[in-house]
């Protein structure tokens, strides 16, 4: 048992190493070097099936999530999809955050699916966190203290620029986020109206004009 818990113990510090060279690297580059969380989650949900799928025994399966690179707003549409998955089949995603920015990804898919995300200020405990947090079984949860959420980040990303959002517009056909206002769908096609908001700048534009027009 020590050796496997130094094996686990080189492999995360290799992995935090890399992602901090990763990180450099891509300092000056313009795109987010994130992980490919949706591929991951797809994955996971896959092999889960299988194993309900290949006979009578029904475990408690969980997911566990370890992120050191930020998120990528690209995924968006993808890892909603795998959440909403995990929740109907009833499978909890635990996240563990270790970079330093949170993730908006990992908190929503915690919280929808009922799992446990945490995000540790030191890594000196991690393996301490990782055994008494998430190693522990979903019965067991119920005996122990657990850590709470403080606030989830539920902003979401726009499907034309790809970037996280506070305030957008929504699609009442397919519900596809954009941040401008678009006058046609580009997921479903629908035809959009003029925004309220557009209007009344117009309209106030066309009653400064008016204002401003010389008496004949």
């Amino acid at each position: 048992m020590p050796a496997l818990f130094g094996s686990l113990l080189e492999k995360l510090e290799d992995f935090i190493a890399r992602d901090e060279e990763l990180a450099k690297e891509d300092e000056h580059v313009e795109r987010i070097a994130s992980s490919l969380l949706s591929g991951s989650l797809s994955m996971a949900l896959c092999y889960i099936q299988r194993v309900f799928r290949s006979g009578h025994l029904h475990p408690q399966p969980r997911i566990l999530c370890l992120q050191g690179s930020p998120d990528g707003p690209e995924q968006y549409v993808a890892v909603m999809n795998s959440i909403f998955s995990a929740q109907r089949l009833m499978v909890p995603i635990d996240s563990c955050y270790i970079g330093t920015q949170n993730s908006a990804f990992l908190q929503q898919a915690s919280y929808i699916t009922g799992g446990v995300h945490h995000a540790p200020k030191q890594l000196d405990g991690l393996f301490q966190f990782l055994t008494t947090i998430f190693a522990t079984d979903l019965h067991t949860r119920s005996f122990i203290q657990l850590p709470k959420p403080v606030g989830v980040d539920f902003r979401a990303s726009c499907f034309c620029h790809k970037k996280t959002i506070d305030m957008g517009y929504v699609c009442s056909v397919c519900l596809s986020i954009f941040c401008e206002h678009h006058k046609k769908c580009s997921t479903c096609g629908s035809v959009f109206g003029q925004s309220k908001l557009d209007g009344a700048n117009a309209s106030s534009s066309v009653n400064d004009r008016k204002r401003k027009a010389p008496d004949s």
